[in-house]
């Protein structure tokens, strides 16, 4: 038993002392870079408040149609349908070695999150939109600059939500969230 013992110790020793023999420090084998800058480029600017400019025409067919569009689609790449006018499926990006390219225009997919009339596979995570403009716009509880704050930059009263900033990041232009806000205060037809 003692001998055995005794072998445990200088087997446990002999593992112990090869281990540290073949331990190699790696960290001058690979670059680390400074992550802060990294991670300032990645952070959100801060909350920020807008005024719906008055060039937004919220009964505009055009515009309502523009932002159903966005409201019910992710990209022009998989969007289910042409775009109305106003709205392209790609846009042309030129790359630092001047070359022309077209990639697919991110539109809003709202009902990811959103339910609103004609909505199909929607979601619940974000409040429901049906019967909008009747429940808030008529009963003068919201206006429309409310919807349109809310869709430019929700952070301004919810510093922790979970909706898209979008004007403030320069996702969408002001002219995108006039559409989206005319859409989301339109009437709808009934089923």
């Amino acid at each position: 038993m003692h001998t055995k013992i005794k072998c445990f110790a200088y087997a446990t020793l002999f593992l112990s002392a090869s281990a540290s023999l073949c331990a190699v420090d790696l960290t001058k084998a690979y670059d680390m870079p400074d992550a802060t800058k990294m991670i300032e480029k990645d952070l959100f600017p801060a909350a920020k408040k807008y005024t719906m400019p008055k060039s937004c025409d919220l009964t505009d067919a055009n515009a309502i149609a523009r932002g159903k569009f966005m409201f019910h689609n992710l990209n022009g790449k998989k969007a289910k349908a042409n775009p109305p006018a106003g709205l392209a499926k790609f846009v042309e990006k030129k790359g630092k070695d001047g070359k022309v390219t077209k990639k697919p225009k991110q539109y809003g997919n709202c009902v990811a999150c959103h339910d609103i009339e004609g909505a199909k596979g929607a979601g619940n995570i974000g409040p429901s939109l049906t019967g909008y403009k009747e429940m808030f716009l008529d009963t003068k509880v919201r206006d429309a600059q409310f919807v349109y704050q809310k869709i430019a930059d929700p952070r301004v009263d919810n510093a922790n939500t979970h909706m898209t900033v979008n004007l403030t990041t320069g996702l969408f232009n002001e002219q995108e969230i006039c559409d989206y806000t005319a859409y989301v205060v339109s009437e709808k037809k009934k089923k």
